[in-house]
């Protein structure tokens, strides 16, 4: 072979050969990337959200970002925001926070405590020389035990416990949807209206469970040495107590025809009323109700937006490090610190807060209502109304006496409130409500 022919033949291979410095390739190589480039990047868009707004959980990372942050996404766990209100209403939202707010209350019994203040608040003979003294407590628990043996604190409790479930279990779960209602999104949480949520909370589960919560307070007032009442025996007499009209409307007599008319016009109202209102029966039942749905708006409400509000301060950047357990939110979201779960002792501190505070506002209303639960035990037997208890009361004791026992009702509610809001909270977090 010549070499021309063997020169040109090794031209021919090299000219086969990709130069990377040759124009047109670097040309061909840079529109290839480009289109690669507008392939992924158009790939990106679609699989980007259509929002970008943060705060709804949409996450915007990369051409491989996904909804995985968003709750609406997350299987098993709906949003905070959006499927609040529609969770709250579900049933098993409703049997699992009333399963909470029944094991809550269980857990915040005080017997003892619970029956010293009864019989102090409505006045019992025996134990009214031991009200108003620091040391009336230890004494009145002492002579309890003397006469009544070591069972006598614990008086009335059965009917504690038939009561304490389904009133805690109802107030925790009306809570709920009551707050749902009046607070459907997180701006418009106000002070108000979490007193307003926790005020119907606590009507609501007074007036299923009252009539338990009066068979309590007539177990606890008596103080028979010789014959106690069962607890069959306690509802049958409350049943069937009379209503009797006041001794100075029984009768018409009087010293002038001015008198005897007004002594006629009474007793002409005196007997209408008693056509209308049952003179026995299932309305003994209810003796004290006025005040009780009238305590309820200081006691439940306060209750409930004093523990939400320490709650929130304790949640405060400056002291959430100390105060919260860290990625505890239910919410999902790492940032979400207002439903970070508190430690133990912020949970117990925000509970025992409110116990003090809702317990001062209402006692004076809790002494009005106990003086009228007994009375068909007391005095002439006869039900007296709000005003006329509280007269009572005023002329008894003076302004002290609507908060007598207060001392005890603090050692009673401030735990009992304290361990009822911890252990609800922890139950939620544990049932994932």
């Amino acid at each position: 072979m010549s070499a021309a022919a063997t020169g040109h033949a090794q031209d021919d291979s090299t000219s086969l050969i990709p130069n990377p410095t040759s124009p047109n390739i670097i040309g061909d190589s840079q529109s290839r990337n480009q289109s690669a480039s507008q392939q992924m990047e158009s790939a990106s868009h679609a699989q980007r959200p259509t929002s970008h707004n943060i705060s709804s959980g949409a996450v915007v990372a990369g051409p491989h970002a996904t909804t995985a942050d968003d709750p609406s996404h997350r299987p098993g766990q709906s949003s905070r925001n959006g499927g609040q209100e529609k969770n709250k209403r579900s049933l098993d939202y409703v049997l699992r926070s009333g399963l909470a707010g029944g094991l809550a209350g269980c857990a915040t019994v005080v017997a003892p405590l619970d029956r010293v203040k009864i019989l102090f608040q409505a006045s019992n003979p025996q134990f009214a020389k031991y009200t108003g003294s620091w040391t009336g407590l230890v004494f009145a628990i002492r002579d309890i035990k003397r006469h009544e043996g070591a069972r006598g604190l614990y008086r009335g409790h059965s009917a504690t416990l038939l009561r304490i479930f389904p009133y805690a279990s109802i107030k925790f779960l009306a809570y709920e949807q009551f707050r749902a209602i009046v607070i459907p999104s997180r701006d418009k949480e106000t002070p108000f209206r979490r007193l307003v949520s926790g005020s119907l909370a606590g009507i609501t589960s007074v007036f299923f469970t009252y009539p338990l919560e009066l068979i309590r307070v007539r177990l606890a007032f008596e103080t028979k040495k010789s014959s106690r009442s069962s607890l069959v025996d306690t509802i049958r007499q409350i049943y069937g107590e009379q209503v009797k009209p006041p001794k100075e409307l029984s009768t018409g007599k009087g010293t002038s025809s001015v008198t005897g008319t007004a002594a006629a016009a009474a007793n002409t109202v005196s007997s209408t009323t008693r056509n209308i209102v049952p003179s026995s029966g299932l309305a003994n039942f209810y003796r004290g109700f006025t005040p009780t749905l009238l305590g309820m708006i200081p006691y439940a409400g306060v209750s409930f937006l004093t523990h939400d509000t320490v709650g929130d301060w304790l949640r405060l950047p400056l002291l959430a490090p100390y105060t919260t357990i860290p990625r505890s939110s239910s919410s999902g979201h790492k940032k979400d610190r207002q439903k970070l779960q508190l430690t133990a002792a912020a949970e117990l501190l925000s509970g025992a807060i409110a116990g003090l505070v809702s317990q001062t506002s209402s006692y004076p209303l809790e002494v009005v209502r106990r003086r009228m639960q007994v009375g068909g035990v007391v005095g002439d037997g006869r039900r007296l109304g709000m005003a006329e208890t509280a007269r009572i009361i005023m002329m008894e004791r003076g302004f002290r006496g609507f908060f007598i026992g207060l001392t005890i009702g603090y050692l009673k509610m401030i735990p009992m409130t304290a361990t009822g809001f911890f252990v609800y909270e922890r139950l939620k977090w544990s049932l994932g409500i």
